[in-house]
């Protein structure tokens, strides 16, 4: 009974001189086992007895020569005759239903004689000329596509030649028929739309501050003549805190000024410093003997303040697959810049926030971008210009489609205490309050960046006419 083989299965083995013994190792048989025991039998026989057993037709050439000695059990014929073919150094071709069987040297001749043919032929048989109207791609790009590259690996022949009308956006290829269907098969893999992307950054920078600030002011009069209507030397407190005014025996008027205790300056001045831009609050008393002639100010001032703040930057842009994309928003800052002659010229320097990646679609739908991420401000002011505060994220990362991925972070913490005082007053339990001030700021900032790809449907690309 004779075995029904698959034709994939014989044009793998009529390959077989040209695998390594890696793959010949992994090649499967399926061919009808038989068993041989031959002492000297010519190789043309043998061939000939396993075209029998097997029903295929082998054609021997005449440079198949000589006689091998063969004892097999329990094989598959079509392994067989590969053993029998690598042993003997010769070469297998997969014809349709026959197999051809031969010397290396003589298919290597065939296949160069087959070659000078076509080669032969293309040099004598009339050339054609065709256009082709592009819908996506670029003529002149694909026009250099098809004669970039040594001659032996170009589409077009010697003699082809093609010319590319960027204005109709169309190919005029000149070339024999079998170069010029080959053109047309390349033309048709590559003319086809390309996949758009849509990228979302989403740039966070959140703010949480607190500061506090207590402190004291001592001011006061131990002796000498009390201030008459002319003289303000004893005060309230500042605007807006709460005081004990005492009235000019004289005229009956308030005591008011800008000045704390004697005329002319504090015993202790340590208030409170301002927070958030905001000054402190105060209050205020003042203790004094009917002739105001020994006086006690004291004023209390504290602050506390609490601020918190969130800035969300979204850019968007659309590109195609792998192709770079830019978008930016920002201020150009003037500043002045040497020359080489001594003089200065007037430069601008950017603070934008900018988005660059170029995005590439993978086989199994996810996307890989390359993304660099810009998110610069006017910082402080300096003598040679303001400064810029720049915040940059430079990564390659693979996200699902649709899906949002945090590609970076930056937390930071500032915490500061500071206290100022009279040496040793300031340390005394309980009145060291009034010899000292004292400040505590707590600043916190974070910054969070997320990316969120989004490929485009296949009905928003444009319909081929």
């Amino acid at each position: 009974m004779r075995p029904v083989v698959l034709a994939g299965l014989i044009a793998a083995q009529a390959d077989a001189q040209t695998q390594s013994p890696a793959a010949s190792a992994a090649k499967t048989y399926q061919g009808q086992a038989l068993s041989l025991n031959f002492q000297s039998v010519e190789v043309r026989s043998l061939l000939q007895l396993l075209a029998h057993f097997s029903g295929f037709n082998i054609i021997v050439s005449d440079g198949v020569v000589g006689s091998t000695s063969l004892r097999v059990r329990d094989l598959p014929w079509d392994q067989v005759l590969d053993i029998i073919v690598q042993s003997r150094g010769l070469a297998m071709r997969h014809d349709g239903a026959v197999i051809w069987v031969s010397t290396r040297a003589e298919q290597a001749a065939r296949q160069r004689q087959e070659l000078e043919g076509q080669q032969s032929l293309q040099t004598v048989e009339p050339v054609l000329t065709e256009s082709f109207r592009l819908k996506y791609a670029r003529a002149d790009e694909l026009s250099r596509q098809l004669q970039a590259g040594p001659a032996a690996s170009r589409l077009l022949s010697a003699r082809g030649s093609v010319i590319a009308e960027v204005r109709t956006n169309q190919l005029f290829v000149t070339d024999v028929a079998s170069r010029i269907a080959l053109v047309r098969a390349m033309i048709e893999q590559l003319d086809i739309p390309v996949r758009q992307v849509l990228i979302e950054a989403r740039i966070v920078e959140a703010g949480d501050s607190f500061g506090r600030s207590i402190g004291a002011r001592l001011g006061g009069r131990l002796a000498g003549n009390p201030p008459n209507a002319n003289q303000s030397g004893l005060s309230g407190g500042q605007a807006g805190g709460a005081y004990l005014a005492p009235r000019l025996p004289a005229t009956g008027e308030p005591v008011m000024g800008r000045d704390f205790g004697i005329a002319g300056g504090d015993m202790i001045n340590l208030p409170a410093l301002p927070q958030g831009g905001q000054q402190a609050g105060a209050f205020a008393l003042s203790l004094f003997n009917a002739s105001l002639t020994r006086v006690i100010n004291l004023e209390i001032s504290a602050l506390e303040a609490d601020g918190k703040g969130k800035v969300v930057a979204s850019p968007r842009i659309v590109t195609a697959d792998q192709v770079k994309a830019i978008i930016e928003q920002g201020t150009e800052l003037p500043y002045q810049q040497a020359a080489g002659n001594g003089a200065t010229s007037l430069t601008f320097r950017k603070a934008n926030l900018k988005l660059e990646v170029t995005p590439q679609i993978a086989p199994d739908g996810r996307i890989i971008l390359n993304v660099d991420i810009n998110k610069d401000s006017v910082g402080r002011s300096t003598p040679a210009g303001f400064a810029i505060d720049t915040k940059r994220v430079q990564t390659q990362v693979r996200v699902d489609n649709g899906g949002t991925l945090m590609i970076g972070g930056i937390f930071e913490t500032s915490e500061r205490e500071d206290e100022a005082g009279v040496p040793l007053l300031r340390s005394l339990p309980g009145l060291g309050v009034l010899f000292r001030n004292k400040t505590r700021s707590v600043n916190k900032t974070e910054l969070l960046v997320f990316l969120t790809p989004q490929l485009l449907s296949d009905e928003a690309q444009p319909a081929a006419p």
